[in-house]
């Protein structure tokens, strides 16, 4: 069982990023609100991973809220401390770079992550991908889906060896992807994604 410290901690990640992602929502063809997807990250950690650091579960429900809202790191460190708080930056894009750009630097940053933040980096991936199947933005052609299967891939191919349960996870769910998606593309992008067995 959880410890009730460690399940207020959580309660209060999880609060404070739904404020800030509060009116958010997300690019999915439902337009679910955003906080869904921190959720989703934290339960992947925790449920399919077996992840029990309280610290990288609340970094997961903070993870994008330096990147996508006015939150400060300050902000960050007075209420969940330096080390939630350096994960969360570890894992922020900067956004004042073109977006080919800080999708390169999030392929390159990945080989040096701290492990705490390559386990967060793992769960987006996989909730991303599956929603990118199941769930895509409606305005995404077939062939933006696979790109974006691809390019997933590349990140975790670059934090191979953090954790083979969660590795597995993402290399099963793009393997799904691809099989959902018509061949011509997904000839095209196998050649760019090419998981550890």
């Amino acid at each position: 069982m959880t410890p009730p410290f460690a399940s207020a901690a959580l309660l209060e990640a999880l609060s404070f990023a739904a404020q800030k992602h509060q009116g958010q929502t997300r690019k999915s063809a439902d337009r679910a609100p955003y906080i869904h997807h921190p959720i989703a990250v934290a339960t992947i950690l925790a449920s399919e991973g077996g992840v029990q650091d309280t610290e990288t579960l609340m970094a997961a429900l903070l993870h994008d809220t330096l990147e996508d809202t006015d939150t400060s790191e300050a902000e960050l460190q007075r209420h969940f401390g330096p080390r939630v708080a350096a994960i969360v930056v570890e894992l922020s894009d900067d956004m004042t770079l073109p977006k080919p750009e800080r999708k390169a630097m999030q392929v390159l940053l990945a080989r040096d992550y701290s492990p705490p933040a390559r386990l967060v980096r793992l769960a987006d991936k996989i909730a991303n991908v599956r929603d990118v199947i199941d769930s895509p933005p409606q305005d995404w052609p077939l062939e933006r889906r696979v790109r974006y299967l691809s390019w997933s891939g590349e990140v975790v191919a670059a934090m191979r060896g953090s954790h083979a349960e969660l590795e597995a996870r993402f290399h099963a769910a793009v393997r799904r992807g691809f099989a959902a998606l018509t061949e011509a593309p997904v000839a095209a992008a196998r050649t760019a994604y090419s998981p550890a067995e």
